[in-house]
This record gives structure tokens, sequence and C-alpha cells, in this order.
């Protein structure tokens, strides 16, 4: 079969993902496969693997349009972007139960879960892709208002949470190597003296040297981009050696992080105007 997708092919496949992608952000249980197995009935002619793959594209449009994504289907961006585009932006503005459940999920109020040990927290950051993207030639703006990642990203429930979760992690980590006294000098630096330091949490190297954490939490996947201010990355590159920044991620499952050393445009493509850091 022909490798260029059809238009009902593609309609079916985008109508199937903002179903599933409904159902996770209202927390209704599915299963990703019976998914992809009923479609692929539809779809006779596209392996099972090739609609995996279409829905990671779709996972792309998403990311891009400001959505979350579905977990799993990590984003891919080899595709057709004006015809799959314009097929995800009809579909969304004819469900508004999927915007009404994107607004609710990002705006959830959280709270630190409770761990007592962080052994399997911390993983490896997402590779930033050094490929050469292609121009993008068409990039629609329909949905720029309804950034749902950006409005996740001002959750300052979440926010402090995920922070919370830092300066708990920290001090595990210096108890950890037996350094109590370091762990007893952690601030909780947005806390204690606001949001102006250009970091959130004041730690330590086992040697006591000062640590600046910036943490950026989202509810959502590994790779979900973030937004960090002018600021920020003013002090970040004012402060190399001594800051970190941790993103913590898949907050309201099992949360996890990764941690970023130094200026931020070393590790992430950074869009000037807004400094919305994404891996790809």
């Amino acid at each position: 079969m022909s490798s260029d997708w059809t238009p009902e092919e593609v309609v079916a496949t985008v109508a199937a993902y903002l179903r599933m992608l409904t159902m996770e952000l209202t927390g209704q249980a599915y299963n990703k496969s019976e998914h992809r197995r009923a479609l692929h009935q539809l779809l006779p002619g596209r392996s099972e693997g090739a609609i995996e793959l279409k829905h990671c594209n779709i996972s792309a449009v998403m990311i891009e349009l400001g959505f979350p994504h579905i977990p799993g289907y990590k984003q891919r961006r080899n595709f057709q972007r004006q015809a799959l585009f314009e097929e995800v932006t009809g579909q969304i503005a004819v469900r508004p139960q999927l915007e009404d459940a994107a607004r609710k999920a990002v705006e959830l109020p959280a709270e630190p879960p409770l761990i007592e040990r962080f052994d399997d927290v911390r993983v490896e950051p997402p590779p930033l892709e050094l490929k050469v993207r292609e121009p993008d030639a068409y990039r629609p703006s329909v949905l720029s208002q309804r950034d749902y990642l950006a409005r996740e990203a001002r959750n300052q429930s979440l926010g402090l949470a995920g922070e919370e979760f830092v300066v708990n992690y920290e001090r595990w980590r210096l108890i950890q190597r037996g350094h109590e006294r370091l762990a007893d000098r952690i601030e909780h630096t947005s806390r204690a003296r606001g949001d102006g330091a250009g970091y959130d949490v004041l730690s330590f190297e086992e040697n006591g040297r000062e640590r600046f954490i910036e943490v950026k939490t989202t509810a959502y996947a590994k790779e979900t981009p973030f937004f960090i201010s002018d600021g920020e990355l003013s002090f970040a590159n004012s402060h190399e050696l001594e800051f970190r920044l941790y993103r913590v991620f898949e907050f309201r499952r099992a949360p996890r992080l990764f941690e970023l050393r130094g200026r931020p445009d070393r590790h992430c493509r950074l869009d000037p105007t807004t400094y919305r850091a994404s891996f790809s």
C-alpha cells in the first residue's frame, strides 16, 4: 500500500487518538493496545506499527498546540505538517469535551507525595535532537491562546508541590551521603524570599558548595516542554557552575526528575520569544 495516508485514514486515526487523550485527561481507564487493534480493523492496509507511528506524529502536533499528549506515544516529527495539523485542529474544534478536560487537568491543585526513599526518582534527561529542523512553512495559530502547557506552568499549587518534592529529595540525597548538617541548611527559597531570586531551592554539593535549583513541574511526560523566564535564564547563565534545573515529570502518577546542569541552552532548544524549552 502507498506510504501516503489517505484523508479517510488520517480522520480515523486522529479521532481515535483524541478519544484516548480525552479519557487520559479525565482519568478514565483505557487500553492503548485495544484502541490500536480496533483502529487496525478499520484500516486493514495499515500495520499496527504504522498506526502507532502516526499516533506519535499526532503527539508532536498536540505538543505544538500546547496540549498534553498520550503517555507512551513519544512525539515524532516526520509527518506532513499541514494535512495533519489541519485535521487535528479541525477535530479539536468540534470536541469541546477535550478542551474542557485539558483545562481542568492542568488547573488541578496538587500535594507533594509522601515518599521516604527516592532511589528510583532520578533519571537521565531526554537527549537534545541536534538534527536541523525543517522551516515551519505551516504553523497554525488558531489554538495559541489555549496553550494548556503554559497554563499548567502557571498552576501555583502544582509548582509549589513540585518544589516541596525537590526539597525532600535534596534532604534525602545529602543525608544518604552522610551530610545531615548540609541537609538542615537547605532552603525553600521561593517560599522564604519570594519568586525573584532566579531559583526555587538552595541546596548544597557534598563539599558544601551552593547548588541553586530551579524546579519545573509537570503532570505529563518527560519530554513535555517547559517554560523559563528571562530572569531565571539570566541567573542560570551568570551562575553556570552552581545552577541546576530539576524537571519533575509525571507528578500525579509516580513523580520522577532529571537534572540539567548549567546553562539551559546547552540542553534544550529555546524559543527566544517565550523561552519555551523543548528537546526536539
